[in-house]
C-alpha cells in the first residue's frame, strides 16, 4: 500500500480502536439505550460501519475505470475544505437515504467489532489497488461535497468518525 494511503488507514483504525476500547465493556441494553427520536451508542456506531461498507462497495466500482477518471482540483479541494469545517462545527445532518435503508443494527459490542473488522480488512485491500499516480482521481462521491479523490475520502471518513465521537462519549457520560 502506498505510504500515504497507509498512513491514513492507520489513523483510521487508531480512531476506530479507541472507540471500541471505551464501548467494548458496555452490555446490549447500555449500547442499544436511548431518549425518543436519539440515536443510541449502537445506532451511532453501525451508522459509520454502514457508511464505511457502502463507501467501500463504490470504491471497488469505481477503481475499475480509474484511468479514465479525471484528477480532482482547486474545486474538490475547497469543498473537502468545506466538509471539514461542517463536520467540525455541532450540527445535525440528515444522513442520505441510501444509508439510512443500508445500515444495519449491531447490538452487542461484538458485532460492532466484527462488523467494523469486516469493513476495515475490505477497506485496506481496495486500498491496496491504487497507485501513486492515481491518488488524485475522483473515485468517490460524497453526497454533499461532490467528487473526491481517494486521500480525501479517507480524510472525510476520518472527519465523521471525529464529527460522531462527541455523541457517544455524552452518552457514555450519561450511563
Amino acid at each position: 500500500m502506498i505510504n500515504s494511503l497507509l498512513h491514513l488507514f492507520d489513523s483510521l483504525e487508531t480512531q476506530r480502536n479507541e472507540l471500541l476500547s471505551i464501548t467494548r465493556h458496555l452490555s446490549r441494553e447500555q449500547l442499544n439505550a436511548h431518549a425518543e427520536g436519539k440515536w443510541s451508542i449502537a445506532r451511532i456506531l453501525s451508522h459509520l460501519i454502514a457508511s464505511e461498507q457502502l463507501s467501500v462497495s463504490y470504491l471497488n466500482k469505481k477503481i475499475q475505470g480509474i484511468k479514465e477518471a479525471p484528477d480532482t482540483g482547486f474545486k474538490e479541494a475547497f469543498t473537502m475544505m468545506m466538509l471539514v469545517i461542517s463536520q467540525r462545527l455541532p450540527l445535525k445532518f440528515k444522513a442520505p437515504k441510501v444509508l439510512a435503508e443500508n445500515t444495519h443494527l449491531y447490538e452487542t459490542s461484538e458485532q460492532l467489532t466484527e462488523a467494523w473488522e469486516k469493513v476495515r480488512k475490505e477497506l485496506k485491500q481496495t486500498l491496496t489497488r491504487f497507485e501513486d499516480d492515481q491518488l488524485k482521481r475522483k473515485v468517490f462521491r460524497h453526497p454533499i461535497a461532490g467528487m473526491l479523490n481517494i486521500k480525501q475520502t479517507l480524510r472525510f471518513f476520518n472527519e465523521h468518525i471525529s464529527h460522531h465521537t462527541p455523541q457517544i462519549i455524552h452518552l457514555l457520560r450519561k450511563k
